[in-house]
């Protein structure tokens, strides 16, 4: 439901645009301040433009006598000082605007309207009773931009018009201005249709490469290449580092206008905070006509309508998935599955497994969303036929298919732009009620990875091998007596001292006694790993090198790794 009232303010929103387009500056002020009951749980005071307070009221009385109307519904009721305070307050914000302090009202804010040209024209006077939702804060947003760019618009057709009534020798001007508005109109009819037909975000950059001629990219936050249109496309698509990355977007954030960013012109669209979109237009000589930077600013509104479409429609499908996948981990019957993950268009009826993905991205503060995401754009672009969802701190994947999960990995770490990713693989299930065996088993993968303290990779149960077999013992007291026997006093020295002598000597066994292997992988100095081999001979009384010694400490090693991750099993 709340998907579709967004979608119904969004078609408000370019059904006003096409509105203002060809109205007078009272008409367009009107038109916007008429706007606000449809759209939100908040209202339009009124307009601060060249100094002057224009009040907002429903009534679309926009008259500039500084006085607010008393309706109550959306103006100013303010005497001539508060007016005054009101100028005074937005002055001091400057171009950019900001919070405001209104008599009575518990949340008001000054919106900029910027102009075609780049210039702010002045500022949309706005109030709540609190801070509004980021989507409210959306189509405020939306709102300001098509309000400004009307008023540029309405302010150069009455410009343009008194000039030919009163300069006959003005009509070189005037045709270009013509010709300027011309433009203005063909490039907001031309992205308007690209939006209401859902050509998406190629179609957006097909109709910005048409306009201007130049070739155009559209990247996500991380800048990974989400449409291309024109020639010259690089193959492969070059990436900026995450810390660069993130230091462009906040410039963008910053400017008001597009900004050059080696040899590209680019500008931000945000639909809302965790979804960012990029477009650039190819501008190696920073030779840009304002009319393209004009079509590039309604490229960017335009696609940040499109950009909250799409992340609306993924947030409700993922919902679906991500519920079906829980009850699958959980135990369902065969049938339910199957019916189920067919209306979602899955088929089920062929052996599955169930992977699972855990990690973060790298420099910058990321959520579970973030990482699932990026785990979902990884498995699209390899083409791999999934249901995804998430538990915990993982990411599910339930498959049927075996492909290179270490690919995965690396594709899944670019789409973050770096950072950490382990995976976990469980194995085949000819039913999809033997999915939570699966599940288990890639869990077990993950923990020995973890509690072995390798470096992240991808773990198959299947290739487990003892750790395996111990796993599945069905009395886990004798492996513990084994390990007590064998470790028992590394292990209580180890609690007693803070030290990791057990985990050196496991590490020291799989490298087949190599020392220089072993410091590189436990990160310690040859000398320090000696000293460490030579304390556990003198508490152990064993010495490791011996045949046998070195068979049992190595198999108690990897039931002690066993026990901790079926321990950190049963705890999550």
């Amino acid at each position: 439901m709340r998907l579709r009232e967004r979608l119904s303010d969004l078609r408000a929103l370019l059904l006003l645009s096409n509105l203002m387009t060809d109205g007078d500056e009272q008409q367009v002020l009107r038109l916007a301040a008429a706007s606000a009951p449809s759209l939100g749980d908040w209202r339009i005071e009124g307009f601060v433009l060249d100094g002057v307070f224009r009040p907002g009221g429903s009534n679309g009385d926009t008259s500039s006598n500084g006085h607010g109307s008393s309706n109550g519904q959306g103006s100013f009721n303010g005497h001539g000082s508060w007016t005054a305070r009101l100028i005074e307050q937005v002055a001091a914000l400057g171009a950019p605007g900001g919070p405001l302090t209104l008599p009575q009202r518990g949340w008001a804010w000054a919106l900029p309207l910027p102009s075609g040209s780049g210039r702010t024209l002045g500022h949309l006077v706005i109030s709540a009773v609190g801070p509004p939702s980021s989507d409210d804060e959306f189509l405020l947003q939306v709102l300001a931009q098509q309000t400004g760019v009307a008023l540029s618009n309405a302010r150069l057709h009455e410009r343009d018009r008194l000039a030919a009534e009163q300069l006959l020798a003005a009509n070189t001007k005037l045709s270009a201005t013509v010709a300027t508005l011309r433009h203005h109109t063909e490039v907001h009819d031309r992205l308007a249709r690209a939006a209401a037909t859902g050509a998406g975000r190629s179609g957006i950059a097909e109709v910005l490469h048409g306009l201007t001629g130049r070739p155009v990219a559209i990247e996500d936050r991380y800048g990974n290449l989400r449409a291309w249109a024109g020639p010259g496309r690089p193959d492969p698509y070059p990436k900026q580092p995450s810390a660069r990355r993130e230091a462009l977007l906040r410039r963008m954030q910053r400017e008001v206008r597009p900004l050059h960013d080696r040899g590209r012109l680019v500008a931000l669209a945000t639909a809302r905070p965790d979804v960012v979109g990029v477009i650039a237009l190819m501008d190696p000589d920073a030779t840009a006509a304002e009319s393209e930077v004009m079509a590039l600013e309604h490229a960017v509104t335009v696609l940040a309508v499109e950009l909250g479409r799409l992340r609306g429609l993924v947030d409700a499908e993922l919902r679906q998935r991500g519920e079906l996948v829980n009850d699958l981990l959980n135990g369902m019957d065969d049938e339910s599955a199957a019916l189920r993950a067919e209306v979602l268009g899955h088929d089920l009826g062929r052996p599955h497994r169930v992977v699972l993905v855990e990690g973060e991205a790298a420099g910058t503060p990321s959520d579970g969303e973030d990482f699932l995401h990026a785990v979902r754009s990884a498995a699209r672009d390899r083409q791999l036929p999934a249901l995804i969802g998430s538990r915990s701190n993982a990411v599910v994947i339930v498959t049927g298919d075996d492909p290179d999960w270490a690919a995965l990995r690396h594709a899944t770490l670019r789409e973050l732009g770096g950072g950490t990713c382990r995976i976990g693989v469980g194995e085949l299930c000819d039913r999809p009620s033997g999915l939570s065996r699966s599940y288990r088993e890639a869990e077990l993968a993950l923990r020995l990875q973890a509690s072995a303290a390798v470096a992240d990779q991808v773990s198959e149960y299947a290739a487990l091998g003892v750790f395996r077999l111990l796993a599945a013992l069905p009395d886990q007291r004798d492996v513990q007596r084994f390990v007590r026997q064998w470790l028992g006093t590394l292990i209580d020295y180890d609690a007693r001292r803070g030290t990791e002598l057990v985990r050196t000597l496991a590490e020291y066994l799989e490298q087949g006694g190599n020392y220089a292997v072993t410091s590189r992988r436990l990160l310690v100095h040859r000398n320090t790993l000696k000293y460490r081999m030579q304390r556990i001979r003198e508490l152990s009384g064993l010495e490791p090198s011996h045949p046998d010694v070195r068979f049992n400490f190595q198999l108690a090693a990897r039931a002690w790794a066993t026990l901790r991750a079926l321990d950190d099993e049963e705890h999550t």
